[in-house]
């Protein structure tokens, strides 16, 4: 039975003073707990302790939770980043080379998916869409530099086809229903070159692709990230033809790291090597944990000296 009572900001300051959190300045602490939430912020105290249940090591801050908050936010934010090239690189690459095959509409032809459901699911999802934007009022383009999007237009510009070409569609999708749609692609060639397109093969794109969309969904509902367990990871590719670390061991040497942030990092490079060769990424995910020495790297599972690895670009070329 749940029977914790709700308490005032300064009730529950005091109750991680009690644990060991020193706070200098209290109306400043409040106002973070007003604006940030306790129970949000409780996870980061928590990194802080000792090893025994709510007991803080000692001389932990209230500054020192909120600047472990803050560098989580950053990361957030850093990985996604990556996350959005490569999800608008899948986009593309599955409208592209089935457009050129089957024509724009192709998505509408169950002969192109290899489970009915996905493609049951992916038309419902498209005619949801159009039917919301319908009863939407038509989007207004006030000034030179304003556009109606594309799907307002088709709309509002054509009644043939009732479903619009896949370049407008696999815009207005979730990124859960353009995963679906690329593991259940029935052309096994088609989704070979989709992958290869991202420097990958199709059984290591899926596998990311499922890890991406966790981190994806933690980072967009703000969620801890740095330390998380993520449930969820990346495969690790056995093929030469993927660009991967020069010294792999550093992950599986010590099994613990694959459920951690770090593999999915260097999966983010990987296909960034490919769509995005000149990206900055690399070296501002460097600096940004470089910027935070405070954090302990071990609770994303990144091992020391992960740059020197000739894998990640540093960016003095650029």
């Amino acid at each position: 039975m749940y029977a914790k009572p709700a308490l005032d900001e300064a009730a529950l300051l005091a109750r991680w003073q009690e644990r060991g959190l020193q706070i200098s300045d209290e109306l400043r602490a409040q106002r973070y707990l007003r604006h940030i939430g306790y129970y949000r912020l409780s996870a980061y105290v928590r990194s802080f302790e000792t090893g025994e249940r709510d007991i803080l090591r000692d001389g932990t801050e209230f500054n020192d939770v909120l600047g472990l908050y803050v560098f989580d936010r950053r990361l957030r934010l850093h990985v996604l980043d990556a996350i959005e090239r490569v999800e608008i690189g899948l986009r593309a690459a599955i409208t592209d080379h089935m457009a050129l095959i089957a024509g724009p509409h192709w998505y509408e032809d169950g002969v192109h998916f290899a489970v009915q459901s996905v493609h049951d699911r992916l038309l419902g999802d498209v005619d949801r869409m159009l039917t919301d934007q319908r009863r939407r009022r038509p989007e207004t383009a006030l000034g030179s530099d304003r556009f109606a999007s594309a799907l307002d237009h088709y709309v509002a510009t054509f009644d043939e086809p009732s479903r619009p070409p896949t370049w407008i569609v696999f815009e207005e999708l979730t990124f859960g229903t353009t995963m679906l749609v690329y593991d259940v692609l029935a052309d096994k060639r088609v989704k070979s070159s989709i992958a290869a397109s991202l420097g990958v093969v199709p059984p290591v794109l899926s596998s990311w692709l499922k890890s991406y969309q966790r981190v994806r969904n933690i980072c967009a509902h703000h969620g801890r990230l740095w330390n998380r367990g993520l449930g969820v990871y990346p495969v690790l590719p056995r093929s030469q033809s993927i660009r991967w670390l020069v010294q792999p061991t550093v992950i599986t040497a010590e099994p613990w790291r694959r459920q951690r942030l770090y593999p999915v990092l260097v999966s983010l490079q990987t296909i960034l090597h490919t769509i995005s060769p000149s990206s900055t990424w690399a070296p501002r995910l460097r600096d940004l944990l470089e910027a935070s020495p405070e954090v302990p790297l071990r609770g994303m599972g990144i091992p020391e000296g992960w740059f020197t690895d000739p894998f990640w670009p540093d960016g003095s070329t650029r």
